[in-house]
């Protein structure tokens, strides 16, 4: 049961860093206590770390500890076939020249793309469902993916479409091809450009893409 809960946590983490003890326990039910229990589990085992907020980030008083996952805790839930991705893509890149590479991170993104048309389609011109349903998409294949308020309480500025794990963030921080294909399918998926703000291939702790709801919403109204 408790190596059950903490994969949950770990996994909570993941999706939602940097994230506090406090929002863990209300997200999954649990007692702070207990959260935090697994937390000093998960940080023992190199798995989590305590987020360190940029200064101009910080407001007056003591912040309340904020929680985020590591590097190795990307890598156990990947699917360990990084190296052999890797070496594939360098021999595509010598033999064929960074055209090759570029079509191929094409080719997989458009297999994604195409999957997940008729599941963002399905909801509808509501920008923020139709980012939704692409989030829920990306969380089925194992991207751990969120909608969040660029600034809550202001929703003009847009939303964020976050996803705090990605299957080939190691092999994308030799190859940026696969995320500039991926921002370019979330804008056609979503209808508007969108813009990559952080990738966890680049060393961020989420990915994150800015998607501008209400030009969304005005663009399709117009349509």
């Amino acid at each position: 049961m408790d190596a059950r809960t903490r994969d949950r946590v770990c996994r909570a983490v993941l999706e939602q860093g940097p994230v506090s003890a406090s929002m863990l326990a209300e997200r999954l039910g649990l007692t702070p206590a207990a959260v935090r229990r697994h937390l000093d589990a998960l940080t023992a085992d190199e798995l989590v770390s305590v987020w360190e907020a940029p200064a101009a980030r910080r407001g007056p008083g003591r912040p309340a500890r904020r929680y985020v996952a590591t590097d190795r805790a990307h890598t156990a839930m990947s699917a360990g076939y990084d190296d052999l991705a890797s070496s594939a893509l360098r021999y595509l890149r010598a033999a064929l020249g960074e055209e090759a590479v570029r079509a191929f991170a094409e080719q997989r993104v458009g297999e994604l793309e195409h999957r997940y048309r008729p599941r963002v389609d399905a909801v509808g011109p509501d920008a923020g469902s139709r980012a939704e349903a692409l989030a829920a998409a990306l969380t089925d294949d194992g991207y751990a993916a969120s909608v969040r308020p660029a600034a809550p309480g202001v929703p003009a500025l847009g939303a964020q479409l976050c996803q705090g794990h990605c299957p080939v963030q190691h092999v994308a921080r030799e190859f940026p091809e696969l995320c500039e294909a991926e921002t370019d399918a979330f804008s056609r998926l979503l209808g508007v450009h969108v813009q990559r703000l952080a990738t966890l291939a680049h060393g961020e702790h989420v990915c994150t893409t800015h998607v501008p709801l209400a030009s969304l919403t005005t663009g399709r109204q117009s349509e």
